[in-house]
């Protein structure tokens, strides 16, 4: 597989991603997780309310999207840093 072909079938595998994390937004705004959410605090703090919903809702989404991210990146042998690898790993230069 080229590197062309690599990088358009990682952009599209990207978008699909995307409209996953959309569809899961609404799946759970259809389900009413969101005016349940709102409707626990005052109605002072309906903004807070729904920004606390989205987070809670959308944490799981975006759990499931970094580990579709790796599946795709690993089936299509895309190289990269992550953030969390620098972070985590042990720095080989470092005496202990």
């Amino acid at each position: 597989m080229t590197p062309a072909n690599k990088k358009l079938l990682h952009h599209i595998a990207t978008a699909l991603g995307l409209v996953f994390l959309g569809l899961w937004y609404l799946l759970f705004k259809q389900l009413g997780a969101l005016d349940w959410v709102i409707s626990l605090v005052p109605s002072s703090h309906a903004g807070a309310g729904l920004m606390l919903g989205i987070a809670i809702v959308m944490i799981p989404g975006f759990f499931i999207w970094k580990l579709y991210n790796r599946w795709v990146e690993r089936r299509l042998d895309i190289r990269g840093r992550y953030y969390e690898d620098s972070y985590y790993r042990p720095d080989p230069d470092k005496d202990d």
